[in-house]
């Protein structure tokens, strides 16, 4: 290990980033002095915007995966090398907007029903009916789910927020018999042994296999069911405000993405072409 990186391995734990958000960082910046062939205390503002280049035309990566780039090299210059200048024209990405995927209800019963085991089940239920992230999911202890408060403890939320997001009767049944066939000790899910969470790219791998057993032809992941829970809620009644607290969204624009793709707010619409009296012509016999 490089003493710079070294230290800017220091200066990401000291500030309390995420062990995943860390090694983002890192690798951002090793990827950037391997593209260069030199240390980033050797480069300057035009080598990162040549790399930022590099990144979006040669390589042609997503928008999400360059703006982790930027900001893992904005760290090293600003925190840790101290030079705020060479990042201080670095702009993100225009994002380009995309309504979510969304199950209907029937979908998410055919889905729910199509799992190829209690476990498989119990995760599906739990992604929908709390709409949390794979990340918290997989991050989800025993002790998090309160059945007197009913309600799910969320510890790992984006940005290292933690919050409290709702636990249904129909899940905490789920649950318990979840629980009384698995056992689980430290982590709610694990993985091979009880000792370690379960992998990611499993929870990935089996939403997409069962989706494919429930007959459902749209691209389904763990996050379409957190999209699905916001919209059904909406089309339920539920405040935006209430739907806000129950993801963790730092601010309500996001959240009122999900007016756009709710069946109801559309229905509650009136085409203005509904409010002329139309006389219809006359097609010929």
């Amino acid at each position: 290990m490089t003493p710079l990186r070294r230290r800017m391995e220091e200066e990401l734990k000291l500030r309390g980033y995420s062990p995943a958000t860390i090694k983002a960082y890192l690798l951002a910046v090793r990827s950037f002095a391997k593209f260069h062939g030199q240390s980033p205390e050797q480069l300057g503002a035009e080598h990162v915007r040549a790399y930022m280049l590099h990144l979006v035309e040669t390589q042609k990566l997503s928008r999400s995966t360059v703006i982790q780039a930027i900001c893992g090299i904005r760290f090293l210059y600003r925190q840790v090398l101290r030079r705020p200048c060479e990042v201080g024209d670095l702009v993100y990405p225009k994002r380009k907007r995309k309504l979510p995927v969304v199950l209907t209800e029937g979908e998410v019963r055919h889905l729910v029903e199509a799992a190829a085991d209690l476990r498989d089940q119990a995760i599906v239920m739990t992604l929908y009916a709390s709409g949390l992230r794979l990340r918290e999911l997989i991050a989800l202890r025993p002790a998090d789910i309160d059945s007197v408060a009913m309600r799910i403890r969320v510890r790992e939320g984006k940005g290292g927020k933690e919050r409290y997001t709702m636990l249904s009767e129909t899940l905490l049944d789920a649950l318990r018999q979840y629980f009384r066939r698995y056992r689980p000790e430290s982590w709610l899910f694990y993985g091979r042994r009880p000792q370690e969470p379960i992998s990611p790219r499993y929870i990935e791998r089996m939403v997409a296999a069962t989706a494919s057993r429930a007959g459902l032809r749209k691209r389904v992941t763990p996050h379409v069911l957190r999209h699905s829970f916001a919209t059904h809620l909406l089309e339920h009644g539920a405040s935006l405000r209430h739907i806000q607290e129950l993801l963790g969204h730092r601010s309500l624009k996001t959240t009122m993405l999900y007016t756009h793709v709710s069946r109801q707010a559309l229905g509650e619409v009136v085409s203005p072409l509904d409010r002329l009296a139309v006389r219809r012509v006359d097609l010929p016999a």
